[in-house]
């Protein structure tokens, strides 16, 4: 089992930035690569962007060049900055882990409100 927290949402204007942190604590080991989705109101999750176990990363054309996701091995944690927001990028994000076998583990959510 995987146990995932989120932090760092809040409310910004236009043109900020902020950085969202997931804490990962279980079975890390069975970690094969961590994403951060992100859900609006009356739309489907989309992944937002991902980190293999190897580093490779893979951003949605929506955020390249303006969200960068990075881990710390040392901290069990992946982190999301996010800058240029804007109000399109409002939705609850969430941490998402995907183990080597079909295992998926979920957070609770963190919720990013960006004003125009």
């Amino acid at each position: 089992q995987v146990q995932l927290v989120e932090s760092g949402g809040g409310l910004v204007q236009a043109g900020g930035s902020l950085r969202l942190s997931c804490a990962a604590s279980g079975s890390i080991s069975s970690i094969a690569a961590m994403d951060w989705y992100r859900q609006a109101p009356g739309k489907q999750r989309e992944l937002v962007a991902s980190i293999a176990i190897g580093g490779s990363t893979h951003y949605a054309d929506s955020v390249k060049g303006r969200f960068t996701i990075s881990r710390d091995n040392a901290k069990n944690t992946i982190y999301l900055q996010m800058n240029s927001l804007k109000p399109e990028d409002t939705a609850m994000y969430y941490c998402n882990a995907k183990a080597f076998t079909t295992a998926t583990y979920w957070g609770q959510g963190t919720q990013v409100t960006v004003s125009s």
